[in-house]
Formats: C-alpha cells, sequence, structure tokens
C-alpha cells in the first residue's frame, strides 16, 4: 500500500483488493464509524471526526459494497505503449492469460542543426510512424478477438503514443471499454506488463484527517 501528498490537501493511499477491508477497519479504529455517500466512480466516507476518505471506484460504476467490487475477477485488456514499445495483454483477475511484447527503433532527438536536423527529424517521424503501427498491429491480434469478454481496457506509457495508436478505426471497438487512470509505467516489458494489476485493481483513496482545533478558540 502506496501512499503519496494529494493536491488540494489529504494524500493519496493505493490499497490492493484483498487488503481493502483490512483498510476500512484501520480508518474507522482512527476515526469512528463512517457514512458512505456517493456512487458509480466515487465513493465517500465521512468519518465521525470530519475525516474523510473519497475512494475512486476501480471499473465503475460501483456494485454496492466497496470491498466485494474491488475483489471481483474479472477479464482485463492492457496497452502500454512508449515510443518505441509496446505491450498488450489480457488478464483474468492477477492472470495474465495472453500477450505481446515487442520493441521498434526510434532514433532520439538531434543536436545537429541545419538540413541535417530536417533529415534526422523526418527520418525520426518515419520510424515512430512505423512503431506506433506496429503496436495497433498487436493490438488487434491481442486485444481485439476479446472484446465481447472484456470487462474493461486499461491504458499505460506515453499519453501522446497512446493516443496515437487508438486513432486506428480497427480499434473502435476498445474506444467504449477504456476506463480508469493512464497507468504510469517505464518502458513496456513482459515484467511491466505482468505487475499493472497492482494498479489497476487497487482502490485509489484521498484521505483527508479531520482539522485540528483551533488553539485559540479554548477557553472561549
Amino acid at each position: 500500500m502506496a501512499a503519496s501528498p494529494a493536491a488540494g490537501g489529504g494524500r493519496w493511499v493505493t490499497v490492493p483488493p484483498d487488503r481493502m477491508a483490512r483498510w476500512l477497519e484501520n480508518f474507522t479504529a482512527r476515526h469512528g464509524p463512517y457514512e458512505t455517500t456517493g456512487s458509480g466512480a466515487l465513493v465517500v466516507l465521512t468519518a465521525r471526526d470530519g475525516a474523510v476518505a473519497e475512494c475512486e471506484v476501480p471499473f465503475p460504476p460501483s456494485t454496492g459494497d466497496l470491498v466485494e467490487h474491488a475483489l471481483v475477477v474479472r477479464r482485463v485488456g492492457v496497452l502500454l505503449v512508449r515510443l518505441g514499445g509496446y505491450a498488450a495483454g489480457v488478464f483474468e483477475g492477477d492472470r495474465l492469460v495472453a500477450s505481446k511484447v515487442g520493441s521498434r527503433q526510434v532514433h532520439g532527438r538531434s543536436a545537429a542543426g541545419g538540413q541535417s536536423q530536417q533529415r534526422f527529424a523526418r527520418r525520426r517521424e518515419g520510424q515512430a510512424r512505423v512503431a506506433l503501427s506496429a503496436a495497433a498491429d498487436n493490438v488487434v491480434r491481442i486485444l481485439l478477438p476479446e472484446v465481447p469478454q472484456l470487462d474493461g481496457v486499461v491504458l499505460g506509457g506515453d499519453r501522446s503514443a497512446v493516443d496515437e495508436v487508438l486513432t486506428d478505426r480497427r480499434l473502435a471497438p476498445l474506444l467504449p471499454l477504456v476506463t480508469g487512470r493512464l497507468l504510469d509505467v517505464p518502458d513496456p516489458r513482459l515484467r511491466i506488463l505482468e505487475s499493472t494489476p497492482e494498479l489497476f485493481r487497487a482502490v485509489r483513496i484521498r484521505v483527508v484527517d479531520p482539522m485540528s482545533p483551533d488553539p485559540g478558540r479554548h477557553g472561549s
């Protein structure tokens, strides 16, 4: 379980599905009983002492009980793309049941100027097109046949590269299934792909602790 500061106050924690029940028990022990509001993609817990936990529901909408919802074993497609590398996989819960990982050379930017730089830029753009086209072909083979069985599609890597791949018209059936945040992952490798359930199955929670009493008000 990871924690980090949250913009606008509070802190983010990432809770695996099998630890969600314990996390709620600990939240209650620290802050007292809580009321649950919201549905769909966000469930908000407001405790007796004023603490708030905003829970982002994985694969919304919520089915009611947040723990039961998180623990559901889903069939999920994953697409990871960075310039020059791509990975597509199908998961049954945490288990990778089909995958394809590949890479294509894309040179870095040149420090040279003038016509030499322009030629290099054109060559790099050509390499990038070939790499992203290969990624799209990969998705067609691995994910497209699974569309009727998928509960969702999760994306990760570089946003511009992912968006470019998804402009391929063949991939249109995947778009309604896309869910969750873009996963922040390094260059797609098999081990990176295999680790993605730790991210897409987890419940992300923004915790805002109750405000401390104003010392100046004591005795008033």
